[in-house]
């Protein structure tokens, strides 16, 4: 087969383009001051989102690897110790700011899936000595970037909350892609924000938005996130250019998302029927698709460069492993064509 029409871009859904709705939005928002708290087009968002999570209050923030940062400093002190699954975003992707600007120590815990063991959590913490740091905060991600998109139940979230509770630890979820879990499993998104103290979500992956992420959670702990961002550089001013998309993403973009659900499953199911290609079809559960190409006999790299050249655009994990992310823009036809580029790759490695 030859080069696809058009590309095909499924690094990530970091690359959706906000819709005609919302750059019209964007053009006609009513704007203000936001430091001086008094852009209507922001406060409607951050009003919005409290809401739609069941937190008390909301902020508006300019990325999630932000939200992360600010979130962290407002829930612990310098030299606390913070407990992670080993796999988390905030560990490996956000140029170690847990340490170098939060000083903060990361204790990462291994899972299988992306969701912590309750018991691993329990036993990762030390008991009050002088010689350690004092451990004051939980944090897990919902969806779960590394370990393949994969969902954090309620009851799973509920159980890692008792033994926050238990022992007077703050639990924090990076929900970048909270409204993909919600989706997945067909609940309500405060079924999974009730047993957090407070989250993100970002507005710029599957919700199309082209900037933004939102922390919520109560009121004391946003006024101490507002001020925090402030320290960071991150008070903007009319900033309801970028608030207006995220008002209509929060109103029509998250049903969607189950197209990119069912797009990124047609994709994972045609991988596991191709020779030398493994995946974990338990694994994917959202938009999100990892597959090792070991048996393949090249790099990972080699073969997303082959993949380039037939116009189709994906992202290395580690030597083997290749991801690809499905999202606003990517049809079934799309994915089709994908697996037959790959199908052609496999027959001329």
């Amino acid at each position: 087969m030859g080069k696809p029409s058009k590309l095909i871009d499924l690094r990530s859904d970091t690359v959706t383009l906000p819709t005609d709705e919302m750059r019209e939005a964007i053009r006609h928002a009513e704007l203000g001051d936001d430091v001086f708290r008094e852009d209507p087009t922001v406060n409607t968002l951050e009003e919005t989102a409290a809401e739609l999570l069941g937190k008390d209050a909301a902020l508006l923030v300019t990325s999630g690897t932000q939200a992360n940062l600010v979130s962290l400093i407002s829930n612990t002190k310098r030299g606390d110790m913070v407990l992670l699954e080993a796999e988390s975003h905030i560990y490996w992707y956000e140029v170690g700011a847990i340490s170098v600007v939060a000083g903060l120590l990361p204790w990462p815990i291994r899972s299988t899936s992306g969701a912590l063991d309750p018991r691993r959590i329990q036993a990762a913490l030390r008991p009050a000595n002088i010689h350690f740091p004092d451990t004051t905060l939980i944090c897990i991600e919902n969806t779960h970037n590394r370990h393949g998109g994969t969902v954090i139940t309620p009851r799973q979230i509920e159980a890692i909350s008792e033994v926050a509770k238990t022992h007077g630890l703050k639990l924090y979820m990076d929900g970048a892609r909270i409204f993909n879990a919600a989706v997945a499993q067909k609940i309500n998104v405060k079924r999974l924000s009730k047993h957090v103290d407070n989250l993100m979500f970002c507005l710029s992956k599957g919700l199309s938005c082209p900037v933004g992420s939102i922390i919520v959670g109560d009121n004391e702990f946003i006024e101490k996130a507002r001020k925090t961002r402030k320290t960071l550089g991150g008070g903007m001013r009319q900033a309801g250019v970028i608030a207006a998309p995220g008002i209509i993403a929060l109103e029509k973009m998250i049903t969607r998302l189950e197209d990119d659900h069912r797009n990124a499953r047609i994709l994972a199911e045609g991988l596991a029927k191709t020779p030398d290609i493994k995946l974990e079809l338990d694994h994917v559960q959202t938009n999100i698709v990892y597959f090792n190409i070991y048996a393949l006999g090249i790099t990972s790299t080699q073969f997303v460069s082959k993949l380039k050249e037939q116009g189709i655009l994906a992202l290395t994990l580690d030597e083997s492993t290749v991801r690809m992310v499905t999202h606003l823009g990517i049809e079934k036809s799309h994915i089709e064509e994908t697996l037959a580029v790959i199908e052609g790759i496999i027959r001329n490695p």
